[in-house]
């Protein structure tokens, strides 16, 4: 059951969301905030803003995690290059189904990605393909030959 967010935890959310994914990203939750709360510990596990679900938040270590819509949102916030993958064309078709980034197939990435965090993959034109989990960092990502890059969470392209 979903609940509006009160002005404390909605500055709170913005807080975590400058924190974690830099600033500009609080704008995300511009609009109408509303949380899903888990029933067992009370804690909040899902951000919708004007009806849509935006992301969640990871239990183990409360982690925001943005869903597609979220992150579509969050390439118009954020200034380039900020959280983006960038992989060729013919790439993008098997990671907007899912698949993994691979290290070969990274054009430029945000050299302040460390791994572990939230990214957005997107083509050479700037539409979003996936996102993921970063696997190593930004700088990694653009030297290694070989290696994953980005553990995708869910492509585009993929069923959901």
């Amino acid at each position: 059951m979903r609940e509006e967010a009160g002005e404390e935890l909605v500055r709170a959310l913005k807080a975590l969301l400058a924190y974690q994914l830099g600033r500009g990203a609080e704008g995300l939750l511009d609009g109408k905030v509303e949380v899903r709360r888990s029933p067992s510990t009370g804690r909040v596990r899902e951000v919708y803003v004007n009806g849509v679900l935006v992301g969640t938040l990871r239990a183990s270590d409360n982690v925001f995690v943005p869903t597609l819509r979220g992150a579509e949102r969050l390439l118009k916030l954020l200034p380039h290059p900020r959280l983006r993958v960038v992989v060729p064309q013919d790439a993008a078709a098997y990671v907007a189904r899912g698949r993994s980034v691979f290290c070969k197939h990274v054009l430029e990435a945000d050299p302040e990605i460390r791994p572990g965090e939230e990214v957005l993959v997107v083509d050479e034109e700037g539409r979003l393909v996936a996102v993921g989990r970063a696997v190593v960092s930004g700088v990694e990502m653009v030297q290694k030959a070989a290696g994953r890059a980005v553990k995708v969470r869910r492509g585009v392209l993929r069923e959901k």
